[in-house]
């Protein structure tokens, strides 16, 4: 096994606070040493995701996060793969780790999001899959999200009160977390009378943008033993997986398919194989998850990633959250943190908070959101333009 240990997890709480996103993550860094019981000057890299709306320092989060904590000769590391930027930032932590570069990785992400969706950068830019979504298609996110709602409705018989569900289970946990932006009990009368935004979607449907930032820091299980960890919460798989030719499912910034006339499509949606990736390399199946934490964008991509990571057959998604299957206190809890529905989307530190959750969870001490007994959980989420997310983590 190529287990990392996951000695510390630390987050800043998520909201709109108008400050620099240098603020939350460093933030989260302190508290993810302090939960290692380490110090600053132990850690000998920094894997930073960025955020590109920011500003300059944006681009290189992993060198602006090391020089807010104060130079120390750390090396440092910056990744971007949009909303799967805090996994693949684990990812570079694991290689460096496993490839004996450093002993102790710190791994940060954190975001000031602009209010309302997330729209491309200024600019004519023909070749960019996103700016010609906008440009030609006019799809903000959440059109995008309404088209997958629309899409189950009508192959499987989804029902906009099933949606509402999923954001009804998401609050009673965010209520519980005292780092979600939303710690409200929603009714599903709420989701209902809530604005259209996107037919099907409602307001309360879709997460919000917001303020946050999440680290982890991440070591060797040498050196996780050798200073009084001897049964740390591990990171036994990374899916970074990109799609296969050709997508015959249409997939927003992409506007068209490849051609499927020579090549048949893969029996497994591009989200399905980013799972079945991460199950292969950590030798587990669906079957061995206590909880996981999903991408729950919006309340009907909730339902999609419950096929997509193998605890249900394709469009039986509803079913499970109508049969209290994914609550706390079900057989597999989704998204006991709350989900993005409680915490909306700072992007680089979102894949990262999942991780932290797990951690959490693993360890027993989520306090009242806690799954008993929980032994292993999966994350998964995607970004833009082909990026894959899925971490695996044991105790």
């Amino acid at each position: 096994m190529n287990d990392i240990a996951v000695l510390g997890a630390g987050m800043h709480p998520w909201g709109k606070w108008g400050r620099s996103f240098v603020s939350y993550g460093t933030a989260a860094a302190r508290a993810a040493l302090a939960d290692a019981g380490l110090d600053w000057q132990d850690v000998g890299s920094v894997v930073g995701a960025d955020t590109v709306r920011g500003g300059y320092p944006g681009y290189v989060a992993g060198a602006t996060f090391a020089q807010a904590l104060g130079w120390q000769g750390a090396r440092v590391t910056s990744v971007y793969a949009a909303c799967a930027s805090g996994a693949q930032a684990v990812n570079t932590a694991r290689a460096q780790i496993l490839g004996g570069l450093a002993d102790v990785v710190l791994v940060v992400g954190a975001d000031s999001a602009p209010k309302g969706f997330f729209a491309p950068a200024g600019g004519d830019r023909h070749d960019d899959p996103d700016w010609l979504r906008f440009r030609v298609l006019g799809a903000t996110n959440p059109a995008y999200f309404a088209l997958y709602a629309r899409r189950r409705i009508a192959l499987y018989g989804d029902t906009p009160e099933d949606f509402a569900q999923v954001k009804v289970k998401n609050a009673v946990a965010g209520a519980l977390n005292p780092l979600a932006r939303y710690r409200r009990a929603v009714t599903a009368a709420e989701v209902a009378a809530s604005a259209v935004v996107a037919d099907p979607l409602r307001l309360l449907d879709i997460c919000a943008t917001s303020d946050g930032g999440a680290a982890l820091v991440l070591s060797s299980m040498e050196f996780a033993r050798r200073h009084g960890h001897p049964d740390p919460v591990r990171i036994r798989a990374v899916s970074t997986v990109t799609p296969t030719y050709p997508k015959a499912v249409l997939d927003l910034p992409d506007i068209a398919t490849d051609s499927a006339a020579v090549v048949p499509p893969s029996p497994h949606s591009f989200r399905a194989s980013i799972a079945r990736a991460a199950y292969e390399e950590a030798g587990l199946g669906p079957e061995d998850l206590s909880l996981a934490e999903v991408y729950d964008l919006s309340t009907a991509l909730e339902l999609e990633w419950y096929e997509d990571i193998g605890l249900c057959g394709q469009g039986e998604g509803a079913k499970l959250v109508r049969d209290g299957v994914t609550a706390l206190g079900g057989r597999v809890p989704v998204n006991a943190s709350g989900g993005l529905a409680s915490f909306g989307e700072a992007v680089p530190a979102q894949a990262i908070a999942q991780v932290c959750e797990l951690t959490w969870q693993l360890r027993g001490a989520a306090g009242d959101r806690q799954v008993a007994g929980a032994r292993a959980g999966i994350t998964a989420n995607q970004g833009l333009f082909g990026h894959g997310s899925a971490v695996v983590a044991v105790r």
